[in-house]
């Protein structure tokens, strides 16, 4: 009775993971979609862990910085991704960043914490510029944002990642 009382009254820590969906299982045929070179920008870790940004060496800490300014694109370079402009609750016509991608391939020799180590990156980036533009727009911090408000921010900078995995 004991036993049972105790595995009834504790609680066990569960690892959270990433938040991250999975691509649907893939199909028979497979679309081809054409992208534009400027809207991708190219992060790969090799097998001996080393991290490149559209071929060049890079740092976790400035990968988040290089990430933010290629999915923000604050000055309207053209070398930089293409922005659209759509109708965003609370926001009204505004132009989004949504033809960007983070186009991710990695070694499977690459340890888990090198990856993991690119994934904390990349959620560092969304993270600020959704933070900065909730402080902006809403005079808040994204995460005491509403959903709604979510919502929208989400909708002004989409992720947008697609991962590789080489031999």
């Amino acid at each position: 009775m004991l036993l049972i009382f105790f595995l009834m009254t504790s609680s066990m820590d569960t690892d959270k993971g990433l938040p991250r969906q999975l691509p649907p299982p893939q199909q028979e045929q497979e679309v081809e979609l054409e992208v534009k070179e400027r809207n991708v920008l190219q992060l790969r870790l090799d097998s001996v862990n080393r991290l490149t940004c559209n071929d060049e060496p890079i740092t976790h800490e400035e990968l988040t910085e290089r990430i933010k300014t290629f999915v923000a694109n604050p000055t309207d370079d053209p070398s930089l991704p293409e922005k659209s402009v759509r109708d965003v609750n609370y926001f009204g016509n505004r132009e989004v960043s949504d033809r960007h991608i983070l186009s991710i391939q990695v070694s499977r020799q690459t340890s888990y914490d090198a990856y993991f180590q690119l994934q904390n990156a990349i959620i560092a980036a969304y993270k600020q510029l959704r933070n900065e533009l909730a402080l902006k727009q809403f005079k808040r911090p994204y995460a005491k944002c509403t959903q709604y408000e979510r919502d929208a921010i989400g909708m002004v900078y989409p992720q947008r990642i697609s991962e590789e995995m080489e031999d």
